[in-house]
């Protein structure tokens, strides 16, 4: 059982840890301490003090190259406390030249060793590391400082030989740094070709089985190469003369005699056996170089066993070769030399060595409580087997009387350890091939339980993760651990809890409900110590907008969307990371624009690509991440761009100079397939530099069959286009030469004009300069008559007109041009009809009759004139009227001539925007591109009576309870002879707007201007419309509104107002006067005054009280008066005086009411229109007009 206290405590089941946890009471407590009581293999943390442990340290061997500015020998170690350092050379202590610091410690075991001088520092080095705990060391650092390689300067002595004779020359190369590589030469540096009889040995030797003759040259000189140091040496030349074996007397031109036949030796190596050792894993080599006439053939063999597979022969066969040995290549191997003259053998024995190495893995480090003994096993193999070396703080120890300390074989023991044996222990295992140390540190002590970690650790876990509460123990010997949610006393179990080897507390897929304080317990037998954990549970990020695939022109901007949820209290922690392919990008944000130019701009999630161009195309992952957790998300970004240019054109089956073949390589299409593609050629002779579109060929297709035009040097050019848009063009291709021929069209898009009566004028579309085909262009015009045989008449030209004189006036004739040039015509050209020039036409049309439609529209047809009399092309008809006079004012004589023209051949045409009650005379005329023929006779028709134009004015005034005054202006244009007026008055509903009641009546008198309604409602608003009447019908409205008034009762009367004496006499005096003042204006209108002869619609305005100053700006020719609120028209009279101040206002309280409406003019007299339509002229003839105003 003494044993069972010594094993290492590596590991433990976490479900046998939670069993042992569950135990209660002192009882349990002791047995788990019990069962802890052992050494244990573990890393003791920095915080306790501790003996060194070696970290990083170099391996030897270290070269020194020639070139290298320093050597740098590094040596690092951790304990508490930190260690310090020294060196040692060659096993005597080595103060180092130049020390490097540690940033944290200041003190360091790294030094540098300057390049100069360095042979000096050539050696075995060994590290310490110390502090009050012990000391640790590292293996031998071994510094080879080697020497730049170079022959020894000698004089070698020439060698000369029979022919037939073996020949060895030596090569002893120098050491150097490898790798080496050994060749033979020439002076001159040419290769000593090597065979089967001449070959050189691995040692850099060269040997010549047998010399011949050709051997003799006084240059072999023997090449070392050292790659790494980037040297070659070359060994002084050496001279060999070779004997011939022939006689001296013996004539030159006898046949030369063979060498005699000489049984095989071997020249490498020497003997009949030799031994080769060689390391595990090495590559085996073997040589046997043979000599002897014949040249031997080599023979391999391994006794009792087949050459294993990985052998390989080099050399000719001289060279046997094993990669990587294992024991099992050990034996014996024989080399058979052999010729026509017999054979020679040599033995190897093969001996598979190996270094020291660990069996399992080096001794660990031990903690113990005191009174246990420790065991440090140093396991290790190797041939010959290694001695083992055994040092206490880097000192060697041998077992003392009385000491604790035993060493058994390969282990040390340390009986009943006391404090005072912590240390650190060296195991060394060395052979002849290398040794391995291993640096043991023993700690002997009790400790109660120090937990390292933080109290009130805070931990955060994402929903659904896990999480590991730390509970960093130390103590001695190991403490046992619990842990307890606060919330609860019991030890927490459940399979989502699992208890870690160092006290820590993972737990699994977490819920909401873990969050809170948990504590740590650890105990053993010196003491308990604790601390507190807080878990708060977070939620998870989650990407809910991912990016999505998108395709994206060249140049545009792309966005790609990225929005995540997150838990709100990792707010200052989130961030949204873009990556393309792998690689983060680097992101701008608004403020940056302004002074950087960035291709990546992020706004609330959305990554936006700006100018975006092929390299943007890839894969896009938007990462959403908080210190706890991310999400991500990826989409694939395919931009799409105009296609590359085409490559490789080449002009290929020339079936003809003119009829070729162009064929390319399509360059990429950058995702978007091209639809077609475009040939282009240029040429150099019309218009060099300008490229031209020749043919379009579908996407799907790279070649083009081409025809082309003669006598042109062309080259090429390929574009493609795709949905996106044209690509670049191609590069050009070789020029190609067209031989010139004959046209091949003739001109096109004849045209004949008659620009006069008696010519023709022909005129053509040229060929292009291209479609030439060659030198001295011109074209043959010929013409004839068409219908009549006569011969065609020809003329050659070279410009693309022709004039032909002396014709009959639009006569057809038939016209072909044909095109020439000095290789010959063009094709048969089409004919083609045309007519000579045109003249007026001779005839008018017959029979025009007119029939009236209404008022102001009638029909007018006639007989359309033969059409030899039109002398050209038919242009149509023009029907002409004129109004003579109005039939209201039938001694007013009018010149108010208009006319239309209707296009075509016809017989008859609408002719509207005839005057009613008007006499009117029209005629009829037929027109060509000359001009117009002769007028028909005349026809004279009168138009019916229309209805009136609107009331000149109207007012309403003089309002009582039950009646109102209406006092009018008759029409201006009365289109007929007036038989009365309309008279339609409605009471409003003043709150609503809405007709309570409606009536009508007719008022006949035509010289009836006003009239007083009676029967009205007290205080009621009417709206009252009046028309004016003829024959034909009323015309439009002109309304106005007024309310009666409502009688106001005196104190112990009922009389009202405007029933007292003076009143009523006021207001007939009123009216009377207003009454004279329109018929005034009336009467002096129909005269003509100002306004006569504007047309009615702009009288309308004018005299509209809300528009008089608009339309004195319409009409500057109008005299420019002062106007206020109450004027409302202006009238002239020939025979008054102008009528001023005279008022209209009204005759109630509230004042009157003047028409919205304008007053209309009349112009019945004779006039006529003036250039911009408007009428002028006087019902009066020879009267001059006087302006006069009467304001209201």
């Amino acid at each position: 059982m003494l044993a069972d206290h010594h094993v290492f405590l590596i590991s433990a089941d976490p479900r046998n840890q939670q069993r042992v946890m569950k135990l209660a009471g002192s009882l349990q407590l002791a047995l788990l301490l019990a069962l802890t009581l052992r050494a244990v293999s573990l890393e003791i943390p920095l915080e306790v003090e501790q003996p060194p442990t070696i970290i990083t340290h170099t391996s030897g061997p270290i070269i020194a190259l020639p070139f290298d500015s320093s050597v740098s020998i590094r040596c690092e170690a951790r304990g508490n406390p930190p260690p310090q350092y020294r060196w040692t050379k060659d096993e005597e202590e080595f103060i180092p030249p130049y020390i490097m610091t540690n940033k944290t410690t200041h003190t360091s075991g790294t030094f540098l060793l300057p390049n100069k001088h360095l042979l000096q520092f050539q050696g075995k080095y060994r590290c310490y590391a110390s502090n009050k705990m012990g000391t640790a060391i590292t293996e031998e650092i071994e510094l080879r400082v080697p020497s730049i390689p170079k022959f020894p300067k000698e004089e070698i002595d020439p060698l000369v030989v029979n022919e037939g004779d073996p020949i060895i020359l030596r090569c002893n190369p120098p050491e150097g740094v490898a790798p080496r590589q050994l060749y033979w030469m020439s002076i001159d540096l040419q290769h000593i070709e090597q065979d089967q009889r001449v070959s050189m040995d691995i040692e850099g030797n060269l040997y010549f089985s047998n010399a011949l003759q050709s051997d003799s040259r006084q240059d072999y000189c023997c090449f070392a190469a050292f790659s790494k140091i980037r040297t070659i040496v070359q060994k002084t030349a050496m001279t060999v003369t070779v004997k011939s074996l022939k006689p001296v007397n013996e004539s030159a031109g006898s046949v030369s005699a063979s060498p005699p036949v000489r049984k095989p030796g071997l020249l490498l190596p020497s003997g009949v056996q030799s031994e080769k050792v060689l390391l595990k894993g090495e590559e085996l080599k073997l040589e046997c170089i043979p000599e002897g006439f014949p040249t031997p053939t080599v023979h391999w063999m391994k006794m009792g066993q087949r050459l294993p597979s990985r052998r390989k022969l080099k050399n000719f066969g001289k060279l046997l070769t094993i990669s990587d040995v294992e024991e099992s290549d050990e034996g014996k191997y024989m080399c058979k030399v052999s010729n026509t003259a017999g054979e020679a053998v040599h033995y190897f024995d093969v001996i598979v060595e190996e270094p020291p190495k660990w069996l399992t893995e080096p001794p660990q480090s031990h903690l113990s409580v005191i009174g246990l003994d420790v065991h440090i096993k140093c396991s290790v193999s190797g041939k010959p087997q290694p001695d083992i070396t055994w040092r206490r703080n880097g000192e060697i120890f041998q077992d003392a009387p009385g000491s604790n300390r035993q060493v058994l074989d390969d282990t040390l023991v340390l009986h009943n350890a006391r404090p005072e044996d912590s240390a650190v222990y060296q195991c060394e295992a060395s052979n002849t091939h290398g040794r391995v140390l291993a640096n043991v540190n023993i700690m002997i002590m009790n400790m109660a339980p120090l937990i390292l970690t933080r109290d009130y650790h805070e931990y955060a876990v994402i929903l659904g993760r896990d999480i590991i509460l730390n509970c960093n123990v130390f103590g001695s010997p190991g403490p046992a651990v619990t842990w307890a949610k606060e919330d609860t006393e019991e030890t927490i179990k459940g399979e989502r809890f699992i208890y870690l080897q160092n006290g820590s507390l993972q737990i699994t897929s977490a819920e909401k409900g873990d969050g809170g304080n948990y504590e740590c317990v650890a105990v053993n037998t010196e003491g308990k110590a604790a601390v507190t954990a807080v878990l708060d549970v977070k939620d998870p990020t989650k990407i809910v907008h991912p990016p999505q695939d998108a395709q994206i022109i060249s140049g545009t901007t792309a966005q790609l969307m990225c929005q995540a949820e997150y838990d709100k209290s990792l707010r200052s922690t989130f961030e949204v990371v873009w990556r393309k392919d792998q690689e983060e990008i680097p992101l701008s944000f608004e403020e940056n624009l302004s002074t950087h130019k960035f291709s990546y701009f992020v706004d609330d999630g959305m990554l936006q690509i700006m100018n975006v161009n092929l390299s943007d195309e890839g894969m896009y992952t938007c990462i959403a991440r908080t210190n706890l957790d991310e999400d991500n998300a990826t989409a694939q970004l395919t931009v799409l761009d105009v296609p590359d240019a085409p490559m490789h054109l080449k002009i290929s089956d020339v079936k003809s100079p003119r009829n070729i073949s162009l064929s390319w390589v399509p360059g990429s299409d950058h995702n978007s397939s091209v639809a077609e593609f475009v040939v282009e050629y240029e040429e150099s002779q019309w218009e060099p530099g300008r490229w031209k579109e020749l043919q379009k060929v579908p996407g799907n297709l790279a070649t083009a069959e081409l025809a082309l035009h003669g006598h042109l040097n062309y080259q090429f050019r390929v574009y493609a286009v795709n949905a996106v848009g044209p690509g670049p063009p191609s590069e050009p291709t070789e020029r190609h030469k067209t031989p010139p021929a004959a046209p091949e069209r003739n001109p096109e898009n004849i045209k004949i004009q008659g620009h006069l009566p008696h010519q023709m004028d022909i005129s053509w579309e040229p060929l292009l300069p291209v479609e030439h085909n060659g030198p001295g262009l011109e074209y043959k015009v010929s013409y004839r008559k068409l219908g009549v045989e006569d011969p065609w008449k020809d003329h050659l030209v070279k410009r693309h007109s022709f004039v032909v004189k002396n014709t009959s006036t639009f006569v057809p004739y038939e016209i072909k041009i044909r095109s020439r040039n000095s290789h010959g015509w063009g094709p048969e050209p089409k004919v083609v009809t045309g007519y000579s020039g045109e003249d007026v036409p001779t005839a008018a049309p017959q029979d025009v009759a007119v029939e009236l439609i209404n008022a102001t529209v009638l029909r007018v047809s006639w007989t359309p004139v033969p059409p030899v009399t039109v002398r050209g092309h038919l242009g149509g008809y023009n029907v002409q009227w004129l109004r003579k006079r109005s039939l209201l004012n039938p001694n007013k004589i009018l010149d108010d001539r208009q006319s239309l023209s209707f296009p075509g051949k016809r017989n008859h045409a609408i002719v509207p925007g005839l005057a009613p009650y008007s006499e009117y005379r029209l005629t009829v005329s037929v027109f060509n591109k000359k001009g117009n023929g002769p007028y028909s006779d005349a026809v004279t028709f009168t138009t019916s009576e229309g209805v009136p134009e609107q009331v000149h004015i109207l007012t309403a005034s003089s309002a009582q309870k039950d009646s109102i005054l209406l006092v009018w202006g008759p029409p201006l244009e009365a289109h007929g002879i007036l038989t009365g007026y309309l008279l339609q008055y409605q009471r409003i509903n003043e709150t609503t707007l809405e007709v309570v009641d409606s009536q009508e009546m007719n008022i006949t008198g035509a010289d009836t201007t006003q009239w007083r309604l009676q029967g009205l409602e007290e205080g009621s608003l009417y709206r009252f419309h009046l028309s004016a009447c003829t024959q034909a019908g009323c015309g439009p409205p002109l309304t106005q509104e007024s309310s009666t008034i409502t009688a106001a009762p005196v104190e112990g009367q009922h009389s009202d107002f405007s029933t007292r004496g003076w009143f009523i006499g006021t207001m007939c005096a009123v009216a009377l006067l207003t009454l004279v003042v329109l018929m005034a204006c009336f009467l002096k209108r129909n005269k003509g005054g100002k306004y006569a002869g504007t047309p009615p619609h702009q009288q309308q305005e004018m005299f509209s009280m809300e528009k008089v100053k608009e339309k004195e700006d319409l009409h500057p020719d109008v005299e420019s008066q002062e106007k206020n609120d109450d004027t409302f028209c202006e009238y002239s009279d020939s025979d008054e005086k102008p009528l001023k101040g005279s008022s209209l206002c009204s005759l109630n309280g509230n004042g009157d009411t003047v028409s919205r409406d304008s007053l209309v003019s009349y112009a019945d007299g004779g006039g006529e229109f003036d250039e911009d339509g408007s009428f002028i002229g006087e019902y009066s003839v020879g009267e001059p007009s006087r302006l006069g105003t009467v304001t209201a």
